[in-house]
């Protein structure tokens, strides 16, 4: 009877070892495959000029400066709004939140922001933003982008502060501590290393956000660092480039695809490897 149980559980435990390794394989197959891709018709794209001259006219050489720089810009501000924002609501849900309805229900908003289409957002920042004062522009992309980071933020605070121990709220409220205090200078350096983790991923997600871009921001054919007028960035101009007709903009499409996944694998390892020891 036991022997009979052991080689069933064995036999059951090879079988799931076996779909899992082949789920595994199965995704990494189409990881690779999409890297290799990129990297095979992005890669001979890449050259000096692409990151020295503007977005060209068909038949004409170029690169993506003035989409590389909008981009940048875009996230960078983005990022700046979002996540004071996302840390603040973080730390107001795990420190402050233990009682009452407005905590559980700001989680589940959260959630439903973190799972939401971003090209809602990039309609919503139309119809508030945009359509007021009648015009795209890189604050309205900037904005967007935002809304979108601080989901992530909220939840990656939420989440690293719950797991810093009470005990080390005890002690430092025992010494007289107030909570601000022991809020920034014990539970933020505890978990600091899982806030930046989620920053970053906050800053990956938006670097090839399109949809929300497309009703904001839209796109610009020269160099321009005036974020109140219409920008160019890469994921729009990846989208405008890969549907053309013309060759040569068929390539810039390629490599500028080929740089938002080199940047977005290594943010991903950048805050997979950050502060591990720490």
């Amino acid at each position: 009877m036991n022997n009979g149980v052991y080689r069933r559980r064995r036999v059951i435990n090879r079988c799931m070892l076996a779909v899992s390794l082949g789920a595994l394989l199965f995704g990494l197959f189409w990881l690779f495959w999409i890297i290799l891709t990129l990297l095979a018709k992005g890669a001979p794209a890449l050259s000096y000029t692409l990151f020295t001259e503007i977005t060209p006219p068909p038949g004409q050489g170029g690169g993506l400066i003035n989409a590389i720089v909008g981009s940048l810009l875009m996230a960078g501000v983005g990022t700046l709004i979002g996540t004071p924002v996302g840390i603040l609501a973080g730390t107001y849900l795990a420190e402050y939140g233990q009682r009452g309805w407005l905590a559980p229900a700001t989680r589940f908003l959260n959630d439903v922001l973190l799972s939401a289409p971003s090209i809602i957002i990039g309609l919503f920042i139309y119809a508030v933003y945009v359509a007021q004062v009648g015009h795209y522009s890189g604050w309205a992309g900037a904005l967007a982008l935002s809304i979108l980071v601080i989901p992530v933020v909220v939840r990656t605070t939420d989440n690293m502060l719950l797991l810093v121990p009470n005990s080390l709220r005890e002690a430092t409220a025992a010494l007289g501590c107030p909570k601000w205090r022991m809020i920034t200078m014990v539970c933020y350096r505890a978990a600091r290393s899982g806030i930046i983790t989620g920053v970053l991923l906050a800053v990956a997600r938006i670097a090839g956000e399109t949809a929300p871009l497309l009703f904001t921001a839209l796109s610009n054919q020269f160099m321009s660092w005036n974020m109140n007028a219409p920008m160019a960035n890469l994921p729009v101009v990846i989208y405008q480039y890969a549907a053309s007709p013309f060759r040569d903009w068929n390539n810039l499409a390629w490599a500028g695809a080929t740089l938002i996944t080199l940047l977005v694998l290594g943010i991903n390892i950048l805050a997979r490897n950050m502060f591990r020891k720490s």
